[in-house]
């Protein structure tokens, strides 16, 4: 694996592969990788014949009183787990080589219809982060195809609608999430759980699976549904954010006639923010 931290380097590999007709996949992480993540690099070598992943933590996506200084940085131990899984190239740029002029006041990348609610409402200005460092992260690497875990469904859908709407020529991959055995999505900030919560924490998949299982037996009392979850969480220790039966592609409220839809769900615990999802097809 050979391992990159400026823009020069990435674009001259890149470069050379492209001459030679080679397929590209890029995998954007922010690092402190779990084998959810190996998951996206394992689905791309599958997909392409050269992988890219950048580890980059971008402080556009953070808003002013979350974790941006304290989220867990393991470069190394990242570096040796891709490595092990075979990818081709790791990007991991400095702050100043993605924001060379800094990030406050440049111009970004907006997909509005997709980004008012859910975690949008939760976290302002987390989409539009998102957004643009995947747009400049397309535009160095410039791949065929990039792969996104369906963990964070909103953001999947974000990044769709923004390749769509901006006729970006780069293939969109979800990857279904990666659980532990109990049934918890994994993610990096699980590691904010203490021993007792991460004992409670799969309850929020529990929950989703309850919830989906009504649906699928036919009570389309969605209103209900999602009532009895919240409070579910509630009297279980979690502060939930929201818990919400949308549709799966554009993220509006669901209806009788919907028939692809997505339960979604965000909660606290502790210190951790968690978030899942599962998919209904009626």
């Amino acid at each position: 694996m050979n391992r990159v931290n400026g823009i020069a380097e990435l674009r001259a590999q890149v470069a050379a592969w492209k001459r030679a007709a080679e397929r590209v996949a890029l995998v954007p992480t922010m690092g402190n990788l779990h084998a959810g993540h190996i998951r996206l690099v394992e689905e791309a070598r599958r997909h392409a014949d050269r992988t890219v992943a950048s580890i980059f933590v971008n402080p556009m996506q953070f808003g002013p009183n979350e974790d941006f200084a304290s989220y867990p940085r393991t470069l190394e131990a990242d570096a040796g787990k891709l490595a092990a899984a075979g990818l081709d190239l790791l990007f991991a740029p400095p702050v100043e080589a993605i924001y060379p002029h800094g990030h406050l006041g440049m111009t970004t990348v907006s997909v509005p219809t997709i980004t008012g609610h859910l975690c949008g409402s939760a976290r302002p200005g987390h989409f539009d982060g998102v957004s643009t460092v995947v747009t400049k992260l397309f535009n160095l690497v410039q791949p065929d195809l990039a792969l996104f875990g369906e963990k964070d469904w909103q953001q999947l859908q974000v990044i769709r609608r923004m390749v769509r709407d901006l006729d970006v020529p780069i293939e969109i991959i979800g990857v279904p999430t990666v659980r532990e055995a109990d049934g918890l999505a994994m993610s990096s900030r699980n590691g904010y759980l203490s021993a007792a919560e991460r004992a409670l924490a799969p309850t929020l998949y529990t929950v989703l699976d309850a919830a989906a299982a009504r649906i699928r037996a036919g009570e389309r009392n969605y209103a209900a549904i999602t009532e009895a979850a919240n409070a579910t969480l509630l009297d279980a220790g979690f502060t939930p954010d929201y818990f919400e039966v949308r549709r799966a592609d554009d993220l509006l409220p669901a209806g009788p006639a919907d028939h692809d839809l997505r339960l979604l769900a965000a909660a606290r615990l502790g210190r951790a923010r968690l978030i899942d999802n599962l998919g209904v097809t009626l």
